[in-house]
């Protein structure tokens, strides 16, 4: 009998790992179902399909609610493969307890192998949201990470929110090329009811000593306000220093100062690796001889797409009642 996962997911936690999934398919296709002494009932299904190109998709979907339906809960798990050399492990959550709080939660972890190239290339993701069943407060976050072989590397995440009067958005972005370049970005900012909105976002740019810094920090109240500032670094010692605000702030000046910036990431594919090993133990389907597999990975299985289609609606329905996420070209100009 599956246990309860009534528990709404964590802001701020980022992509979990295989160890927290804990992630255990069942070895055998089957369906099972019951009810407890409580009058809460519960579901556990196991199944396996198969399709074109090798693919093969283990899965196992579990779920319950409580006697009165006031709460409930499902989670499904999967591992995929095929003879391109894909791999995915994956699992899926959603719920609502008896206050009325909704979650939604996905969480993958991908192996890819480049037909012409034979470079391996691992992703990470999660998507996370959850909203209160009183008000309008509620989050939705997007994270990712990726990594090839060669060094190359890419992770990021998209953040929105609203409580009470107030919401505010954040996206962020990392880079490394895997050859000492790097590209970091930021852009967060806010609003609230009264229409009042304010900001902040910074960029730097590197390569082997030679980049540049640049932000700008924003607020458009009554009076309206920026500032902002940019730094190019000439990789001799000497930084160019430059920024203005709407205040009558002014500089410009090459002064003598180290630059200091981080070339690699903290986290990279070996660290990828290490991490996946429940991934990469994944075992595809034997290939006959003479058998030679399609470039295009075969199409995902529609077991998942329904349970998409199922626990993802009230989350689409969440997202299309909540503002737009602005772009730079939707924040007031500051010049």
């Amino acid at each position: 009998m599956p246990q309860p996962r009534d528990t709404p997911p964590k802001r701020d936690t980022g992509i979990a790992s295989e160890k927290e999934w804990g992630i255990n398919l069942n070895k055998e296709v089957k369906s099972e179902s019951g009810v407890n002494e409580d009058g809460s009932s519960w579901y556990s299904e196991s199944g396996v399909d198969l399709g074109e190109n090798g693919y093969r998709c283990r899965w196992t979907v579990m779920g319950g609610r409580s006697a009165d339906g006031s709460s409930e809960w499902k989670e499904a798990w999967w591992e995929k493969s095929d003879w391109t050399g894909y791999k995915e492990l994956g699992a899926e959550k959603s719920g609502k307890n008896a206050q009325g709080d909704t979650w939604w939660e996905t969480w993958q972890e991908v192996l890819r192998v480049d037909e012409l190239s034979n470079l391996a290339r691992i992703e990470k993701s999660a998507q996370k949201q959850a909203k209160s069943g009183t008000g309008s407060a509620g989050w939705f976050e997007k994270w990712w990470e990726k990594y090839n072989a060669k060094g190359w590397s890419e992770k990021g995440a998209h953040k929105y929110g609203r409580l009470n009067d107030q919401g505010w958005w954040e996206k962020w972005e990392e880079q490394y090329d895997g050859r000492g370049a790097v590209l970091k970005w930021t852009d967060k900012w806010a609003e609230s009811d009264t229409g009042t909105k304010w900001g902040d976002k910074w960029e730097e740019k590197f390569d082997h000593g030679v980049g540049t810094r640049q932000g700008e920090t924003w607020h458009n109240d009554e009076k309206g306000w920026s500032r902002t500032w940019g730094e190019e670094h000439f990789g001799n010692g000497k930084v160019h220093k430059y920024g203005r605000s709407t205040s009558g702030e002014n500089w410009d000046n090459v002064v003598e100062e180290g630059t200091y910036y981080q070339a690699e990431p903290h986290y990279g594919w070996a660290d990828a690796i290490g991490n996946s090993v429940q991934l990469l133990s994944i075992q595809p389907l034997e290939r006959p001889p003479g058998t030679f597999p399609n470039v295009e990975p075969a199409l995902r299985d529609q077991q998942q797409k329904a349970l998409k289609e199922e626990s993802g609606s009230n989350i689409q329905d969440q997202q299309s009642n909540s503002p737009k996420l602005r772009t730079d070209k939707d924040q007031p100009n500051q010049e």
